[in-house]
């Protein structure tokens, strides 16, 4: 997930124009197209939900020909061979289909199905990456996840744009 420093992971009309840094840290690491598609090819599928899969489609679909399953209500039509609609039970659907079938499940984006992941203990760690900006207002990442959950840090990345990534392990 990537969040303002505030915690927001939107505006409140949905843009996340806001998201390109146009900041400055010379001790960061580059974050160039061979980092990027090095950390793309360790993925093998992802699940989001469809306001996410419809921001990736408006942006420039960056998932290539892995396997995505979008998850809605909505009757929507696929733009993709890779991408499968689903719903009803997450559990189900994680323990069940994805886990028995992939190694790196990623699940991008949403702040209603990231609690919905860290309180069906679905998810094993979270990354969210800190971009150098306070919105004051918006969308939060974290609203009324409803439990405690302790985490552990397990990596910290600076990047030369000034954004900041954090690796916490999920503490079962």
């Amino acid at each position: 997930m990537v969040a303002s420093l505030d915690g927001f992971i939107a505006k409140k009309d949905g843009s996340i124009s806001w998201m390109k840094s146009q900041d400055t840290y010379a001790q960061g690491v580059e974050l160039t197209e061979e980092y990027i598609a090095e950390f793309l090819r360790s993925i093998d599928c992802y699940v989001m939900g469809s306001q996410t899969y419809e921001h990736a489609l408006e942006l420039g679909w960056p998932y290539g020909e892995v396997p995505v399953f979008v998850l809605t209500a909505r009757n929507l039509a696929p733009d993709r061979e890779n991408v499968e609609f689903c719903s009803g039970d997450l559990e189900k659907l994680v323990n069940g289909r994805l886990k028995p079938n992939y190694k790196n499940i990623w699940m991008v984006g949403g702040a209603a199905l990231t609690k919905d992941f860290i309180r069906l203990n679905l998810a094993d760690e979270i990354v969210i990456s800190i971009m150098p900006i306070v919105l004051g207002d918006g969308k939060l990442f974290f609203d009324q996840i409803g439990q405690e959950r302790p985490l552990h840090l397990k990596e910290v990345t600076a990047y030369k744009d000034g954004m900041v990534e954090l690796t916490y392990e999920i503490r079962k």
